[in-house]
């Protein structure tokens, strides 16, 4: 018998036992039949020593080295890579198992490797095979073959080409490509190294021995050398100026299984002198190397930043817009008609109704209690109300604003009286907008009042960050990151479809005014327009306008488009300014609250206390307290104190629930409104205010204002400003306006009078001017103020006397001049004396008193 010897590990041993009974197993049948009809078994009659640990396969007398190409499917060579896991220690029993299976199996000879290499020796040359070796991971094995004397290396290696142009034995695995075969020239080296066959090889030259030098082959020399084993794509030499040892060679061949025929083929080959190898000859070493993909695209790519990067910012943002706009424009829909609200659902609301009549004492009636005052206010503003709802049924595109303090009822008066049961009404609150700090809870605050979601606020910041890293490293930025402008924009422009999609939802074909487009019937039909409330417009605008200015010109778009009726809520009465930058050409419809009538103010305290009546014992319902109480003559003077701002006549009916008499309970209120002006107005005044923002006017000012309308119910707004506290500006007068203190009334489109802010904010300045310490603490500090004004008046005009007294001659021209100066310094010295006797008072009554 024979042996079949491999060259490397564990491995290599299963493939020599598998090959070593496939070639007995031919021999036995050589024996035992036929021969004429059996002729290559009868070949496979040798034995061959081991292959040395080296990993070099030697060769004796009268033997031949050839390399069988395409007898095993090179996928196979990820196998050898399983030995690292360590759950799969041991492929070579499997792929022994499968070799067996392959080779036990005779229905399909063409799957079985040694087969196809017995298929690929021809018949017509006296041959024996001594040994095979396979190299799974190159899809080959070597053919060690004993022969005569008499042939010669090449005659085997010719009739053997001969031989495969005609039969052309293909393997099932590769139908295409037929088993290929050549004489190894070189010394081959049996490895077991993680390196794996590629198209490219690199060709190294060395030295014979030590002290040789090698030869550095030339393009020629390499083609005619390595042709042979298949299509060459190209030969590149050692660069020029490499100092790298030893010299090289890349070949580039169109097929991997050509690379492995050279490489298996030609390692190791001695290129004598005579053929180009230098004085001593030159020995070729072959290694695999990994081929670079020629990715041109992703070089384009990484190459052309400013151009990719747009275009990429192009197709993400065409990808949102297809994907979530549609998502987003659902949601604000489900948000507008309340689809997912639980107070509108049928099932809850037959529950609430349910557990109402059960049990009178739940929230649901003392809720029905506490606004039961609030229907003598609507009929008192019946007519507001009845306006705005033909406001509403008209074609007019432009705004409606209702504009009153706050406390006057303007939300409440819109959403529960004027839209009562009308569909398709968006409600906005431009508070939590407003305060909303940084871009991304902006815009957050922004999308939840109209129901936009989802909502990615967090990608506004990274995409910050790539824009700020990309123009640092290309010089321009890339367009990923939006601005606060552009993110509001989409969220309105979102709202917008929501919006004209409601407003044309009951629309069908049968119509009669069908053949209309989308805006003539919107516009031929303003009652199916839906309603937009913006609650809170210009609330602490002084800080910023880029929200309001977005939410204006949104509105705007709404109304010139048929889309939608706008109706504003705000406590500003400068919202023109605002307002008609985005419609300058129209007339906006304004509604204006003001406080009750002493009549209305005290029908609502008294239905108040009359909402909560109880019942008897004997279910007879007890006298309501308007009747059975007998303070409540007291309500006429406390109405008059208090006004009839509704939020203070609420508060004022729920104290005289509590057992508080009215008088009792007025001046809890006027104590805690003169407690609120000291807080915000005067004694925090610093460097910031309580929303954090920087103060427009001086104690002092406030001081002033409080003083003055103690004594009078208005104020001249032009008197007020020339006092030298005010220095003839109003800002300090339009930022405690915009903080509520004062109300500045106009006439004819401009400032008339100044009043308190709320009715009771008159009783409240009365106390605190009441108040000796607190009164001559800042009256002290005005007079300090006002001293230290006049003493830079008397300063500049000495400093102007002492330039003209310098004049040589003294002109006559400067005695008038002069003569004014000195009259100016008397009455600003008179009045300093006199403020000075003012202050040396107001510092006895402080030392002495508490």
């Amino acid at each position: 018998m024979f042996a079949v010897k491999t060259g490397f590990g564990s491995a290599a041993a299963s493939q020599r036992q598998y090959a070593n009974r496939t070639l007995n197993r031919h021999l036995h049948t050589a024996k035992f039949h036929n021969p004429r009809a059996y002729p290559r078994a009868a070949r496979f009659k040798s034995t061959a020593p081991a292959v040395p640990k080296s990993g070099h396969i030697e060769e004796g007398p009268n033997e031949s080295l050839l390399f069988i190409d395409n007898i095993f499917p090179l996928r196979l060579s990820f196998l050898l890579c399983l030995t690292n896991l360590p759950f799969f220690t041991d492929p070579e029993k499997i792929l022994q198992r499968i070799l067996k299976q392959l080779h036990d199996d005779q229905r399909i000879p063409a799957a079985d490797p040694i087969n196809i290499a017995e298929r690929a020796l021809p018949n017509s040359i006296s041959l024996s095979v001594k040994q095979i070796l396979p190299r799974l991971k190159e899809g080959g094995a070597y053919a060690k073959l004993l022969h005569d004397s008499k042939i010669s290396p090449p005659d085997i290696e010719s009739a053997l080409q001969e031989y495969l142009e005609k039969t052309s034995p293909k393997p099932w695995f590769n139908p295409f490509r037929s088993v290929g075969s050549h004489l190894v020239r070189g010394r081959p080296w049996l490895e077991d190294l993680q390196r794996y066959p590629s198209q490219k090889l690199r060709v190294e030259f060395l030295p014979t021995g030590p002290g040789a030098e090698a030869a550095e082959l030339p393009e020629e020399t390499l083609y005619t050398l390595f042709r042979t084993y298949g299509k060459l794509g190209d030969i590149k030499p050692q660069p020029t100026g490499s100092k790298d040892l030893p010299k090289y060679a890349t070949l580039y061949y169109g097929n991997v299984r050509d690379a492995i025929m050279a490489k298996n083929c030609m390692h190791g080959f001695v290129l004598p002198e005579s053929e180009g190898g230098g004085k001593n000859g030159t020995v070729l070493k072959m290694v695999y190397e990994k081929r670079t993909k020629a990715r041109f695209l992703r070089d384009w790519i990484m190459n052309h930043p400013r151009i990719v990067i747009p275009i990429v910012a192009a197709i993400v943002a065409s990808v949102t817009v297809a994907i979530f706009d549609p998502v987003r424009t659902f949601f604000i829909k489900s948000h507008i008609t309340h689809t997912f609200h639980l107070t509108e659902n049928k099932v809850y609301s037959w529950f609430r109704s349910q557990l109402t009549r059960a049990n009178e004492i739940l929230s649901f009636k003392r809720h029905e209690g506490e606004n039961a005052g609030m229907s003598v206010v609507w009929d008192d503003r019946r007519g507001d109300i009845e306006q705005i709802r033909t406001w509403l049924m008209e074609t007019a595109d432009t705004f409606i604003v209702v504009q009153g303090p706050r406390g006057s009822g303007k939300r409440e008066l819109v959403l529960d009286e004027a839209l009562k049961g009308r569909r398709n009404t968006l409600h906005i609150d431009c508070k939590p907008i407003q305060e909303a700090r940084g871009d991304s809870s902006t815009i957050f605050a922004a999308a939840r009042e109209v129901g936009y979601r989802p909502i990615f606020s967090w990608m506004n910041t990274f995409s910050s960050m790539i824009d700020l890293a990309a123009q640092g490293t290309i010089g321009t930025k890339t367009g990923l990151s939006e601005t606060l402008d552009s993110q509001l924009q989409k969220i309105w422009q979102n709202t917008t479809n929501a919006l004209k999609e409601l407003a044309l939802e009951g629309r069908s074909k049968d119509d009669k005014d069908s053949e209309l487009g989308d805006d003539e019937y919107l516009e031929a039909h303003p009652e199916r327009r839906p309603v937009v409330v913006i609650d809170n417009f210009l609330h602490k605008s002084q800080e910023s306008n880029v929200v309001y200015d977005k939410i204006s010109e949104w509105a705007a778009s709404l109304t010139t488009g048929n889309v939608a009726h706008v109706i504003f809520l705000t406590n500003d009465v400068s919202f023109s300014k605002s307002l008609s930058k985005a419609l300058p050409d129209r007339v906006f419809r304004q509604v204006s609250l003001g406080d009750c009538s002493p009549e209305v103010a005290k029908r609502f305290v008294v239905n108040h206390l009359n909402a909560d009546a109880d019942e008897g014992s004997q279910g007879e319902k007890k006298s309501p307290p308007s009747e059975s109480r007998q303070d409540l003559g007291e309500l006429d003077g406390c109405i008059d104190i208090l006004g009839g701002r509704l939020t203070d006549l609420e508060f004022l009916a729920r104290r005289i629930k509590t057992g508080e008499t009215p008088n009792k309970a007025v001046q809890q209120i006027i104590d805690q409104s003169a407690s609120e002006i000291l807080k915000m107005y005067i004694l925090d005044i610093g460097t910031s205010s309580s929303n954090g923002s920087s103060r427009s006017w001086t104690p002092e000012q406030a001081w002033l204002l409080i003083k003055s309308l103690a004594t009078t119910p208005s104020l001249r707004y032009n008197e007020l400003l020339l006092s030298d506290t005010f220095k003839s500006s109003d800002g300090a007068l339009l930022a405690l306006e915009q903080f509520e203190l004062i109300t500045i009334v106009s006439q004819n489109g401009r400032p008339h009078s100044i009043k308190p802010g709320k009715p009771v904010y008159q009783a409240a300045f009365k106390q605190l001017v009441a108040d000796r310490v607190l009164k001559a603490r800042l009256d002290l500090a005005v007079l300090t103020q006002l001293i230290g004004i006049e003493t830079k008046g008397i300063d500049k005009a000495e400093s102007e006397l002492a330039l003209l007294g310098g004049l040589p001659g003294q002109p006559r021209e400067v005695k008038s001049r002069v003569k004014w100066l000195l009259a100016k310094m008397q009455a600003s010295q008179g009045k300093v004396e006199g403020w000075e006797k003012e202050g040396k008072a107001l510092k006895e009554v402080l030392a002495k008193e508490y």
